[in-house]
């Protein structure tokens, strides 16, 4: 799909920006894939506290992960490299006063570094766990910029009743 307004090409999941070509050169737009995490799939924690990662979500932690509280009683799994714009974008914050200091040191100090075996299973630390409710089965959700690990319980009550928005016709 092409924007010719804007001159940008939608990419599957992103749109990304294009050079402005002569008018010779007719439609060669360069597509490529861009990261971007969608779907759910439902998992079951291990008896070590391991969850399952979808293997469609493997490649972009191939090198690992950093995991953290998220908002609504969720944890974040972000790339090596949007955890660091999630830093910087915290320490931006964390200028602005004590209360957003306090929120960016509980962040982290409650983000860990995580891996993922050739098993496709990541562990999930314990007080993480805890933090999000998680026992038995795990809701992963692929939420754009990050992969969202959910207790099936909390998923329901929080984020579930905002289906409807979907229900709605434009006009309301």
């Amino acid at each position: 799909m092409v924007d010719r307004g804007l001159e940008r090409a939608y990419c599957g999941s992103k749109w990304s920006k294009r050079e402005q070509e002569g008018a010779n050169q007719g439609a060669s737009w360069e597509l490529w894939p861009v990261a971007g995490f969608v779907g759910r799939y439902e998992h079951s924690l291990d008896t070590k506290g391991r969850v399952i990662l979808p293997a469609k979500f493997r490649a972009s932690f191939e090198r690992g992960g950093y995991l953290t509280e998220h908002r609504e009683g969720c944890l974040a799994l972000w790339t090596p490299g949007e955890f660091e714009r999630q830093m910087g974008a915290m320490q931006e914050r964390a200028a602005a006063g004590r209360t957003d200091r306090n929120r960016a040191r509980l962040w982290a100090a409650n983000s860990h570094e995580v891996e993922v075996d050739r098993q496709g299973r990541m562990a999930i630390p314990a007080r993480l766990r805890d933090f999000a409710q998680l026992e038995g089965d795990v809701l992963v959700n692929g939420a754009i910029d990050r992969v969202e690990l959910w207790s099936p319980a909390v998923w329901e009550r929080s984020v579930q009743p905002e289906e409807q928005w979907f229900l709605q016709d434009e006009d309301d």
